[in-house]
């Protein structure tokens, strides 16, 4: 009997080798296969669909800002006053400064106690300045010298009772004689804040009125308030300047009204 391997068995052998080495190789090209599968993918694109992918986004354009419209309103408002304010003064020449002062003083206090005789408060007289200057006097050769001393007295009266204002200016020029000077008479009202509150309104309302008719007038609607300043155009003086006599019981005065007026600068949007 001979050893080693027959030739018939050689044949199923040789077989079974070429039929693994075949699905080896067809494993291996379903791997390559699908390796390639990235790289085939990640080749560019040409045209219009290259430029819509790679593309940065573009942002939107700004919106237009809104059409607006700027308007002066003016308010005024009006009241009787409430208050008078007598400026008065007190004067005295004397050949010393000593001597006028002393003759300032004696006029000064006649002043004070027709103001509290007339029913003025303490709190509502003020003592505005006081002066003592020499007064000179220039002589034949031309030389000035100094022949006495001025003093005067500035003083503030508040009267609470506006009918009484006439009364207590006579009283004050009767009591202080020749050395009394009343300067004026300015009429207020006490608590202006209410007045000007009222002003206030009616300048902002004239303020829209005339915003609402400029948009009607260009074919607009009026959008929201933007901005609003208001300006301080203060207050009309109402004041009068007596001329009393010395024996006057009584000044006839006309206290008039009192107005407060407000402007306001109003920026609205046009629609």
């Amino acid at each position: 009997m001979t050893t080693g391997h027959h030739p018939r068995f050689r044949t199923p052998f040789r077989t079974r080798l070429l039929r693994r080495a075949t699905v080896a190789g067809v494993v291996l090209g379903a791997l390559a296969l699908t390796g390639a599968g990235p790289a085939l993918a990640a080749v560019p694109v040409a045209g219009p669909a290259a430029a819509a992918v790679g593309a940065p986004a573009t942002a939107p354009a700004p919106a237009p800002a809104p059409a607006t419209l700027t308007v002066t309103g003016t308010g005024r408002a009006g009241a009787a006053p409430d208050i008078a304010v007598i400026s008065v003064a007190v004067e005295a020449r004397a050949k010393t400064g000593e001597e006028a002062m002393a003759a300032q003083s004696r006029a000064a206090e006649a002043l004070f106690a027709a103001l509290r005789k007339q029913s003025v408060a303490d709190r509502d007289i003020r003592t505005e300045s006081i002066s003592l200057f020499p007064v000179y006097t220039q002589a034949a050769n031309g030389e000035s010298r100094v022949s006495g001393y001025q003093a005067s007295q500035s003083v503030s009266a508040t009267v609470r009772d506006v009918d009484r204002t006439g009364q207590v200016v006579g009283a004050v020029t009767k009591a202080t004689g020749d050395a009394g000077r009343v300067d004026g008479v300015t009429f207020d009202v006490a608590d202006p804040a209410a007045l000007r509150a009222r002003a206030r309104e009616l300048a902002h309302k004239d303020a829209q009125d005339k915003a609402a008719q400029h948009a009607r007038l260009s074919g607009h609607r009026l959008g929201r308030l933007v901005s609003i300043t208001e300006t301080d155009s203060g207050r009309p003086s109402a004041g009068a300047a007596p001329e009393a006599s010395a024996d006057a019981a009584g000044v006839p005065l006309a206290p008039g009204e009192i107005e407060e007026q407000v402007t306001v600068t109003a920026v609205y949007e046009l629609l």
